[in-house]
C-alpha cells in the first residue's frame, strides 16, 4: 500500500559527499515522522537523522554539522545530504516513515536500503 524507494547511495572517497533520496508513494493520508537510519556490518541499526514533527529534527551526534535532512512535502520525498564522509559512515542506509493511511490509522514503513561505502 505504501512504498519507500531510496536512491543515491554509492561508493565515495573519504571527504566526499552523497545525497540520498527517499520517495514515498501509495495510500497516503499524511506523513508523520520521517527519517534515516543506518546499519553497518555487525552493528545494530541506528538513527542518523529524523523529522520528529512540525519541522523539528534530531541528528545522531556523529553526523551533526555534516549531514542535513530535508523533505519536500509536495513530492513526499525525504533527502539526506551527507558531507565530509568518513569510512565509519559506511553502512546500508534505510528510509523510515510513519504514514497515516487514513485519518485514524498509521503504519511504520521502511525502505529497502541503499548502500553507502566510503573508502579511505
Amino acid at each position: 500500500q505504501v512504498q519507500l524507494v531510496e536512491s543515491g547511495g554509492g561508493l565515495v572517497q573519504a571527504g566526499g559527499s552523497l545525497n540520498l533520496s527517499c520517495a514515498v508513494s501509495g495510500r497516503i493520508f499524511s506523513i508523520n515522522a520521517m527519517g534515516w537510519y543506518r546499519q553497518a556490518p555487525g552493528k545494530q541499526r541506528e538513527l542518523v537523522a529524523i523529522f520528529i514533527s512540525a519541522g523539528s529534527t534530531k541528528y545522531a551526534d556523529s553526523v551533526k554539522g555534516v549531514f542535513t535532512i530535508s523533505r519536500d512535502n509536495a513530492k513526499n520525498t525525504l533527502y539526506l545530504q551527507m558531507n565530509s564522509l568518513k569510512p565509519e559512515d559506511t553502512a546500508v542506509y534505510y528510509c523510515h516513515a510513519d504514514v497515516k493511511t487514513t485519518e485514524w490509522v498509521s503504519w511504520v514503513y521502511w525502505g529497502q536500503g541503499t548502500q553507502v561505502t566510503v573508502s579511505s
